[in-house]
């Protein structure tokens, strides 16, 4: 576990967490990451920092970028896929003629499809070919960038099917700073990671509107409990949501001042329009789009996401964050359980 053998393995992307894995997996192992932007490529080998993300951080010489999808994907073991949801589709139809047969996918990809409302696992098994499929695993967990490039101590899970796969890329990635846990059930780590970006755009209205930490303590709980209840509605294992891919995940990114889903929702209580939020970002905050299909699987599944859908029509400008607090408050009294 501390001292991995070395292998070649792909970073597709190259934002802030694809950056972090790309310095994480260079302290072992031979890395090449691809950029959809041939000038960020160049200037990554050129004076070895990525200029748009982490740029205070020295990039290895282990680690060599490129635009070209083909050359960052040949003779490579492991292949992380750590690009924004609404673009998986595509670059992983491009990939699915260059991945080796063997070739472990790792997604980081914390979202759900638009249109389709499909998981990641979902949309990698429709376009890429079968013999890929069981090898298909996915990381999540409490894991900002920043504290992965710099070495803080992390830890997340590793999910797959066959937890064969997960075994071997949990011995590939783990070090004494990031340590990674296996399980099988993929449809809750999936969900787990891309709910609770919902949740924390919530919590950040909250906490923006300066309704204390009562309020933040239950919107969280109860954030989770929706997490829960249409994990189980999709076949999710209920325990996962509480391991580092449910609870852990939901805490960090509803509380830290790192997490970019919690300033939308502080941005949306200080007054200021969706499209002023986005256009101020410089990277996803996968929740906006997540909020939309998070919505939609709760109405096919017959779940109720009353946060959910609280911060949805915010994100549609039909509620102020006000408006949408005091529906949460006023829904009908219930049971705990429901």
């Amino acid at each position: 576990m501390i001292d991995a053998v070395s292998i070649p393995i792909a970073v597709l992307g190259a934002g802030s967490f694809g950056t972090c894995l790309a310095l994480l997996c260079a302290r072992n192992h031979d890395v090449t990451i691809w950029s959809r932007d041939p000038e960020l490529a160049a200037c990554i080998n050129r004076v070895r920092r990525n200029p748009r993300y982490l740029s205070d951080l020295e990039i290895p010489s282990a680690v060599r970028a490129t635009s070209d999808l083909s050359e960052a994907l040949t003779d490579r073991e492991l292949v992380i896929c750590a690009i924004p949801s609404q673009f998986v589709r595509d670059v992983m139809t491009r990939a699915n003629r260059d991945l080796a047969d063997t070739s472990i996918l790792i997604s980081t990809v914390k979202g759900i499809e638009n249109g389709t409302c499909m998981l990641m696992d979902q949309v990698f098994r429709d376009v890429l070919d079968p013999v890929h499929h069981p090898r298909l695993t996915f990381l999540s967990g409490p894991s900002f960038a920043r504290e992965v490039a710099d070495g803080q101590p992390t830890a997340v899970t590793v999910a797959c099917r066959d937890e064969t796969y997960a075994v071997s890329v949990q011995e590939s990635l783990s070090s004494r700073e990031f340590r990674c846990y296996t399980g099988t059930d993929v449809v809750g780590v999936e969900l787990g990671g891309a709910l609770k970006n919902v949740i924390a755009i919530a919590v950040g209205v909250c906490d923006g509107l300066g309704f204390g930490l009562n309020a933040r303590a239950a919107v969280m709980t109860r954030g989770l409990r929706e997490i829960t209840r249409l994990g189980i509605a999709m076949g999710a294992d209920p325990m996962t949501f509480l391991g580092l891919a449910g609870t852990g995940d939901l805490w960090l990114t509803c509380t830290g001042d790192l997490s970019r889903n919690r300033r939308v929702g502080l941005a949306f209580a200080r007054g200021r329009s969706l499209a002023d939020i986005v256009g101020g970002m410089s990277e996803v905050a996968e929740g906006i789009r997540t909020t939309e299909s998070a919505r939609e699987l709760g109405r096919r599944h017959g779940v109720e996401l009353p946060i959910a859908a609280m911060v949805d029509e915010l994100l549609q400008g039909k509620i102020t964050p006000e408006e949408g607090a005091r529906l949460l408050m006023s829904r009908q009294l219930r049971s705990e359980n429901e």
